[in-house]
């Protein structure tokens, strides 16, 4: 019995030893697996953060995707139409066949009574250009008037045309020689052949269409060639080219007191602008480079500048005495000189509102709350333009009027900036504007401030018709050419200035007038009795 026992004790206390083994492996495991869970849960943390990420990125894909095709195939409208509150549900409800038919026969009626109304009311033809010269011609009756009475006429103005026609000036200049004097000399007189640009053999008329042909009506060069011969006249594409560069050598002196006026303002737009170049050093590519656009909102006056790049060098290059506002878009070059004391930096509401239009697919509710605040700003300004109001009253106006909206927006932008995702379309609307919100209501300080910088894009917009018409500059030389052409031909634009017998007007007098009056030749300066 006693034996039986020590081999129980001894049994059991194997056993003891296994499972305490068990037990030591079993809580190895067990720690081995919370080691894996843990690692797991850290795991499927980084996988839903970056689920996340990828969600934001595709969704910003697809914007982008959806701007690009809006940009090919959709409108470039930017008007805001807000006929329904973004907060309520919308009823979506089929219409019954009978009542489509009922709707458009009824629109059909209305339209037709519109247009017989129209008729009756019509005031008549508006009265043709009295300055045009009138050729007259009278038409007599087949019938024999001998024996009858005229009690009247009746008159029909008709608009007519008369093709444009190249000739030829031929200069005839008679030689004279004196009689002999006492010594047997004699002198030849002859007169002196005074034209603009002796080495030419266009004329001033002839060169001023080639030029605003191209650069204001946008039509190539060798379209004109093409033109040219259809009336006869061939001239080579190498000869047309010397021309241009003549004239562009001709006119160069006044693109220099052009671009000095500009600059010396105390408001200036500036905005940048692509243009394809061909380039020695690249064969069979095209350089990229940039036309910088200069504003001067009170001289009413463009300076095109053409530069290689896109880089600071070439705003910093005449910008760098610049004092007084400065009004851009958010391109970070410009930022350096906001930060200048004698500068003060506007931002463009515009580009604001750009962001918020491209944002309403992503969240309506809050872009359309913006931009019908956006919309009520603008509202004021067009009323400060219809009366015409001086820059002191457009001041109070808008302080009265202008900065509680400005005030509004604000708030809600502070109030909403961190309820949306960053990267979303609508947060960077609200990180745009946050980021710029002092340039925003700059616009305020000065009633000759403009709130946007539309007028400097309409200005740019005649090069990016040219673009698409004659795809490139054949060199860095003829880009600073087109930079001269645009600068002219925009503040032409502004002054309501006829281009074409403006710079035929400066090829014939740009020789005879001296350095310190070529002012006076300029768009924004000269008098326009003289064209």
């Amino acid at each position: 019995m006693k034996m039986t026992q020590e081999t129980l004790l001894k049994k059991l206390e194997k056993e003891n030893i296994f499972l305490g083994k068990t037990l030591a492996e079993k809580e190895n495991k067990v720690e081995i697996l919370t080691d894996i869970n843990h690692t797991l849960e850290v795991k499927a943390d980084a996988l839903e953060v970056k689920a996340e990420k990828l969600e934001i990125t595709v969704e910003d894909l697809k914007f982008q995707l959806a701007q690009l095709k809006r940009m090919l195939f959709g409108t470039k409208r930017e008007r805001f139409e807000s006929n329904d509150h973004p907060e309520q549900l919308k009823l979506e409800f089929d219409i019954e066949e009978n009542e489509l038919k009922e709707a458009i026969v009824a629109e059909k009626e209305k339209i037709s009574y519109e247009r017989n109304k129209a008729k009756k009311s019509h005031p008549g033809r508006e009265a043709l250009p009295s300055h045009l010269p009138v050729v007259e011609i009278t038409l007599e009756p087949s019938e024999d008037v001998s024996q009858m009475t005229c009690i009247g006429n009746e008159i029909t103005d008709e608009l007519e045309y008369t093709p444009a026609k190249l000739y030829i000036n031929r200069y005839i200049r008679p030689k004279y020689i004196t009689k002999e004097n006492e010594a047997g000399n004699q002198k030849q007189v002859i007169a002196e052949l005074d034209r603009p640009m002796p080495k030419c053999i266009a004329g001033p008329d002839l060169l001023a269409n080639i030029v605003t042909s191209k650069y204001v009506y946008h039509l190539p060069i060798y379209r004109q060639l093409q033109r040219f011969m259809q009336e006869g006249v061939h001239v080579k594409s190498s000869t047309m080219d010397s021309w241009l560069s003549l004239v562009a050598k001709h006119v160069r002196p006044l693109f220099a007191v052009h671009k000095a006026y500009i600059l010396r303002a105390n408001y200036l737009q500036v905005d940048e602008s692509p243009i394809k170049v061909l380039d020695r050093d690249k064969p069979g590519a095209t350089h990229q480079g940039y036309m910088w656009v200069y504003h001067s909102v009170m001289q009413k006056s463009v300076f095109f500048d053409y530069n290689k790049g896109r880089g600071q060098t070439a705003p910093l290059k005449n910008l760098s005495e610049f004092s007084g506002f400065l009004q851009t878009d958010g391109y970070a070059v410009y930022d350096q000189f906001g930060k200048k004391e004698n500068i003060t930096h506007l931002s463009c509401w515009a580009h604001a509102r750009r962001y918020f239009d491209k944002a309403k697919d992503n969240d309506l509710t809050r872009t359309s709350f913006i931009l019908n605040l956006i919309q009520k700003l603008y509202a004021i300004e067009r009323f400060i333009r219809e009366q015409e109001s001086t820059p002191d009253k457009r001041k109070e106006i808008r302080l009265t009027e202008s900065l509680p909206i400005l005030n509004e927006i604000g708030k809600y932008i502070a109030d909403n900036r961190n309820k949306v995702l960053p990267r979303s379309p609508i947060g960077k609307a609200f990180e745009y504007c946050t980021h710029r919100w002092d340039n925003l209501q700059n616009f305020l300080l000065d009633g000759n401030l403009e709130i946007d910088s539309n007028l400097i894009e309409n200005a740019i917009r005649p090069l990016a018709l040219g673009r698409k018409n004659y795809l490139f500059a054949g060199s860095h030389d003829a880009a600073e050419n087109i930079a001269m052409y645009y600068s002219f031909f925009a503040t032409c634009k502004k002054h309501e200035i006829n281009p074409e017998k403006w710079f035929a007007f400066i090829i014939r007098n740009i020789n005879d007038t001296k350095t310190s009056e070529l002012k006076n030749l300029l768009p924004q300066f000269i008098d326009k009795s003289q064209l």
